[in-house]
């Protein structure tokens, strides 16, 4: 069904907070109603796993409710406020930590027999945006790159929930090339049933134990990994850190303005994915996640003219190592630290060079990485291989050379994982191998960009809107051939029927 036509009114939207928690703290601030009639007043609580069920434990340690799923919801929105405790962001990334975080709307806890509580907020979807805009960026962006960030923000959870799936043709990720998985869970190998790649990385019939062949693990990461809830509250969806995040008049107008707004093609809500910098090139759909070409979706120069002095295709290795070593032109491509203070949140901040980067590992540290994210050993690594690089000059395909044996990994995103103890910026990288002999003793990866690179790129949307773009002129260059249309609660807009 076309997804314009499914939605009438502003939807509620369920977000997985914290999942697999053995115990989960948390503080009311204002009344609150469970949907079975319990009333909770303003205090601490404490929320615990019994057997298929949970527990609900005022301060006093008076049991309050019991449940395998309890929702409290805020007799008022405004005042009805819970905070939770040791909320982790960055889950595996560089900017990993913990955080204390209060959230508006309904609070709702589930027992998984054997995997603990799951934390959801139930919230209106354009109160949700503006915690989003929020906490992926800086209250105190430049307005139109506020409107740009909610209207791709709530077009991508939109074409999550209610639009078509990209069909993948003769394309499922590979583990050697006998394996089949779908989606990153293996299906089969060598005609026997496994839960897991790692499982037959594990085998006895896994071809890593073959020295004359290279294992292939060619994986992605999507939503669909969420059975519970709509969207997750961290870098996997869409940042959402609730009202933790220092909001502002600004942040409110730029839902208000553009509210019930999408971008459209062909008649569907865009699935308008971003990242926080494309190093000067976007990249292409199929380059992160399936193996299809979405139209919108395509790498672009982030600039108003390509610059003479660097050549395309960044496909071509020669092109894109003077491209990642070089200092191209571009909108992301700035220093400015008033505006990077202004665009960015805190922790963000933290990373200062994302445009262009350099990182280093040792020869034994790396081999652990390997050996802890893929549970692989390729003994000594020989060399890191570029196989094939998207538009952006991002590697799709990396061989790693080893004594033992070598493999091969994919797509951008597995890379990043399997080389770094946390995560590299981006996969749009040159290797340079230091030390005597045949066994490098370090790999330095010099690096441009952060994250996929695909759609919108944060800083670069942040200067084109600083230099006076309209939000609809920046969503025209990252989403090139879409346009708008109002859903609901709008007026209407030229060209909407």
């Amino acid at each position: 069904m076309n997804s314009l036509k499914q939605i009438k009114s502003e939807p509620a939207i369920s977000v997985g907070l914290m999942i697999e928690m053995r115990e989960v703290p948390f503080r009311l601030s204002g009344e609150f109603t469970s949907t079975s009639g319990q009333r909770l007043l303003p205090g601490e609580y404490r929320a615990l796993p019994d057997d298929n069920s949970l527990q609900i434990l005022d301060g006093e340690g008076h049991l309050r409710a019991t449940s395998p799923e309890v929702e409290l919801l805020p007799d008022e929105f405004a005042s009805g406020v819970f905070t939770l405790a040791n909320v982790t962001i960055g889950l595996e990334f560089h900017w990993q930590r913990q955080e204390q975080q209060s959230f508006q709307g309904a609070l709702k806890l589930l027992a998984r027999p054997g995997r603990g509580l799951t934390v959801i907020n139930k919230i209106p979807l354009e109160s949700y945006l503006s915690s989003v805009i929020s906490s992926e960026m800086s209250a105190s962006c430049p307005p139109e790159l506020l409107k740009a960030h909610a209207v791709i923000s709530r077009s991508w959870l939109l074409a999550q929930l209610y639009g078509q799936k990209p069909e993948t043709k003769n394309q499922k990720p590979e583990i050697s090339g006998q394996w089949t998985v779908d989606s990153g869970q293996l299906l089969e190998a060598n005609g026997q049933k496994l839960e897991s790649w790692q499982s037959a990385i594990r085998n006895p019939q896994s071809s890593i134990r073959n020295p004359q062949s290279a294992i292939q693990i060619v994986r992605w990461y999507g939503r669909e990994s969420h059975t519970d809830f709509d969207v997750c509250a961290d870098d996997h969806c869409q940042r959402y850190q609730g009202i933790t995040r220092a909001f502002s008049s600004i942040v409110f107008e730029a839902v208000q303005d553009t509210r019930g707004l999408v971008l459209v093609y062909a008649d569907e809500i865009c699935d308008a994915r971003f990242s926080k910098c494309c190093g000067g090139m976007t990249e292409n759909y199929r380059t992160a996640w399936e193996d299809v070409d979405i139209p919108y979706l395509a790498g672009i120069y982030d600039g108003p003219n390509l610059p003479a002095d660097f050549s395309l295709p960044l496909t071509e290795e020669t092109s894109a190592e003077r491209w990642i070593t070089g200092s191209p032109p571009a909108y992301c491509h700035t220093s400015d630290p008033d505006l990077i203070r202004r665009i960015l949140p805190d922790f963000d901040q933290e990373t200062r060079n994302f445009f262009r980067w350099e990182v280093s590992s040792e020869q034994d540290d790396l081999q652990v990485v390997l050996q802890q994210k893929l549970n692989i050993d390729v003994g000594n690594i020989l060399g890191l291989e570029p196989l094939e690089r998207g538009v952006s000059g991002r590697i799709v395909r990396l061989k790693i050379i080893g004594e033992k044996t070598s493999a091969v990994i994919g797509k951008e995103l597995e890379i990043r994982r399997a080389l770094s103890r946390t995560h590299l910026y981006s996969s749009a990288f040159v290797v340079c191998s230091d030390g005597r002999g045949t066994v490098p003793e370090r790999f330095r990866f010099i690096g441009a960009g952060w994250g996929h690179g695909v759609g919108l790129c944060q800083i670069g949307a942040a200067v084109m809107a600083q230099q006076g773009n309209a939000y609809e002129d920046i969503l025209a260059h990252y989403y090139p051939g879409s346009s708008l249309h109002t859903l609901y609660d709008g007026s209407p807009r030229p060209g909407d029927e």
